[in-house]
């Protein structure tokens, strides 16, 4: 299966083990609440309809997958976000309280392949006990909305998994035990029924299933029927969006063609009209990816902002999506960039050392309003294993750019051989941003 690499991967469980311990360190030990103390979230079910309950209310998720940018989350709408690991864990509940957004905690753990570190009970124990404190010491603030006990973890079904089953249970014991307040749910990679099986005979005690769903999204609902013989529980689905660089096409090289910003948006809020099971009585929300900034492939394909927090078209989608209403000033529109007369289908070559030209057209005039800046880029093609993806965006080849005003730029092509890409970013007077880019291979004599 297709998977979507990201920084959000399995880090080696030493390094995952020392970095649960510090952030649990200066935790103290609370007595759980008494079991006739009303929970303060649960999911409860009547008439065939399940709903989360959150202080005795009901609440449907309207989230986002990210690390910042609370406050604007709020204000377009959301309710909650959704993060991958403890670090920085507090600062983030804080945060979310102060901006009145929920909080899904994620819990990393090591991939069930990694069976070296499942037979080490030392290791288990180790890792048990840093999360333990660190449920302690978080499960009653008020921001918190559930547990995510691990990440696109893989459920297999052959018995050398076994130690894997027995240390993901204990955890699920644990937070269970710790915290009855808040359910805890993990993530599977699409709609997989191989892993639900799994799911349901081996982790019984799991709250709800999570999906991260990209392009898969449109076959959902009818997977969703189909399997409703054997699993009708609640769901969530902790990432959505437009297709990721492993569903799209690309370039002759491999590098995937990315759409422009505003396309995006549009692609945005047709994937969730069209395709989001809002309506199933089993649906207890969806939290949008990326809210924020980040690498993946290139700096701005899932990034809903910019570096300095200008928000894009798409930011505005899910403000729509979720308020109905409009945001006051659109983010720039483009149609596509050409460079030498060329899109990113047509497979651009280029010679070491020779000068191009770029131009960008906008969907509708006003680019004197706007501010540009262009910008040549390698292609990130760090990808070594499976879960690793580089967290930073490439150095930027500055030199490069002889001239750049307003829609158009002039460049050199590298002198090394490889992929890259030119990009464009405008920026308005409101703190909104569009971008495109284009990838061109340099090829030697």
């Amino acid at each position: 299966m297709l998977l979507h690499l990201q920084t959000r991967q399995t880090p080696a469980y030493p390094v995952l083990i020392a970095l649960a311990l510090f952030c649990c360190a200066m935790a103290s030990c609370r007595q759980a609440p008494s079991p006739s103390a009303p929970r303060k979230v649960y999911i409860g079910q009547s008439e065939g309809r399940y709903t989360i309950f959150r202080d005795g209310q009901p609440f449907t998720i309207k989230g986002a997958a990210g690390n910042g940018q609370l406050k604007e989350l709020s204000e377009a709408g959301g309710n909650t976000i959704r993060t991958w690991d403890t670090l920085q864990l507090g600062a983030l509940l804080d945060e979310a309280q102060a901006a009145g957004i929920a909080v899904i905690a994620g819990l990393s753990i090591p991939a069930s392949e990694s069976l070296d570190f499942y037979r080490d009970t030392i290791a288990v124990s180790a890792l048990c006990m840093a999360y333990e404190q660190l449920v302690e010491r978080y499960k009653n603030h008020p921001a918190l909305l559930m547990w995510c006990l691990g990440n696109e973890v893989d459920f297999p079904y052959r018995p050398r998994f076994r130690p894997f089953y027995k240390a993901y249970n204990r955890l699920l014991d644990m937070i269970h035990a710790r915290d009855p307040d808040h359910p805890v749910t993990t993530t599977l990679i699409n709609f997989n029924r191989r892993n639900i099986y799994n799911l349901r005979w081996k982790v019984p005690q799991l709250d709800l299933i999570s999906l991260n769903i990209f392009g898969e999204l449109k076959n959902l609902r009818s997977d969703l029927r189909k399997f409703s013989w054997f699993w009708n529980g609640p769901f969530l689905i902790t990432e959505w969006g437009i297709n990721g660089p492993w569903e799209t096409e690309t370039t002759a090289w491999g590098a995937p063609v990315e759409s422009t910003s505003n396309k995006k948006a549009e692609q945005y809020l047709q994937r969730y009209t069209d395709y989001m099971p809002v309506n199933d009585p089993r649906f207890l929300g969806a939290c949008v990816f990326f809210w924020g900034q980040k690498q993946e492939v290139t700096h701005t394909w899932f990034s809903l902002f910019a570096q300095n927090g200008e928000a894009s078209a798409s930011a505005h989608a899910l403000q729509y999506i979720w308020t109905g209403q409009r945001a006051s000033h659109q983010a720039p529109a483009f149609q596509y960039m050409l460079l030498e007369g060329k899109g990113a289908r047509d497979n651009i070559l280029l010679s070491p050392g020779t000068i191009h030209s770029a131009e960008l057209l906008l969907e509708s005039p006003g680019s004197d309003s706007l501010r540009f800046e262009w910008e040549v880029v390698p292609e990130d093609w760090f990808i070594r294993f499976r879960y690793d993806v580089n967290p930073q965006k490439p150095p930027v080849l500055d030199s490069l750019l002889i001239s750049h005003e307003g829609t158009t730029a002039r460049f050199r092509a590298p002198s090394r051989e490889g992929p890259y890409r030119i990009f464009v970013t405008a920026f308005d007077a409101y703190g909104n941003f569009a971008s495109t880019n284009t990838p061109f291979y340099v090829i030697a004599p």
